[in-house]
């Protein structure tokens, strides 16, 4: 007999918006592995659980992803209710196809649990939607970082080809951001806004346009941070500089 092992999304941040059926199992989990940054009250609701901090970040030291999914397999097999709590949604970003691959391998029973992803939170943040009519039908998730011995990683192919970009883990590679979109052809007074901790009191938001990118990057915290790009963040860019001269005047 095994367990079985839920691959739950956590959300962006707060706590608040985990989902009903996330907060359900957590519950009752057995055993929890959760990544960097989870919000301490959303561990809170995993009562009776083991809890164990697996999270990688970039730049710092990181748990290796085949102690993790061993780590699941091993804990299935002794525990009922084994929870991978994942940061925003577990299938964007999130390394969960390695973690599923494993656990069919191993024939362990799993279940995903969808949460909210940082492109969502940020949108709202910004109350502003990533699709408008007549401006934006197209939306892509992209990241430009790529694994050691990963296939060339074309992410600026899908930036272009969509009408709003949301590019995750990538406020840290401005420079080459900025350079690339230039270079193949994206205007320079593109519309973006770069939002650090959306969903939580300590959100950081710089708006500005795709030349201004490595100022806008210098100016953002440690935080996990989402690049939207495109026009229908227009509004967003307007919307402060109207209230700074209503201010003054």
């Amino acid at each position: 007999m095994t367990g079985k092992v839920y691959l739950v999304g956590a959300g962006p941040g707060a706590p608040d918006l985990l989902t009903v059926r996330a907060a359900e199992i957590l519950s009752r989990a057995d055993v929890v592995l959760h990544d960097a940054l989870v919000h301490p009250e959303t561990l809170a609701l995993a009562r009776k659980a083991q809890v164990y901090a697996v999270g990688k970040r970039s730049g710092r030291h990181s748990t290796a992803q085949k102690f993790i999914s061993k780590r699941l397999i091993d804990s299935a097999r002794r525990f009922d209710t084994v929870v991978r709590l994942k940061g925003g949604d577990p299938l964007l970003f999130g390394r969960a196809h390695e973690e599923i691959q494993a656990l069919r391998r191993a024939g362990i029973e799993f279940e995903i649990v969808p949460g909210v992803t940082a492109a969502s939170a940020a949108g709202a943040e910004l109350g502003v939607s990533l699709t408008r009519r007549g401006v934006a039908r197209s939306v892509a998730f992209v990241t430009p970082r790529s694994g050691v011995g990963e296939r060339h990683n074309d992410w600026a192919a899908s930036v272009l080809a969509a009408d709003t970009a949301v590019i995750y883990m990538g406020a840290g590679l401005a420079e080459e951001i900025r350079a690339v979109l230039l270079d193949r052809g994206k205007g320079p007074h593109t519309p973006v806004v770069l939002v650090e901790n959306a969903s939580l009191p300590g959100r950081n938001v710089h708006r500005g346009t795709l030349a201004d990118l490595p100022d806008l990057a210098r100016r953002m915290g440690s935080g996990p941070a989402v690049l939207l790009i495109g026009e229908a963040l227009e509004t967003s860019i307007a919307e402060p500089a109207v209230e700074a001269l209503l201010r003054r005047a």
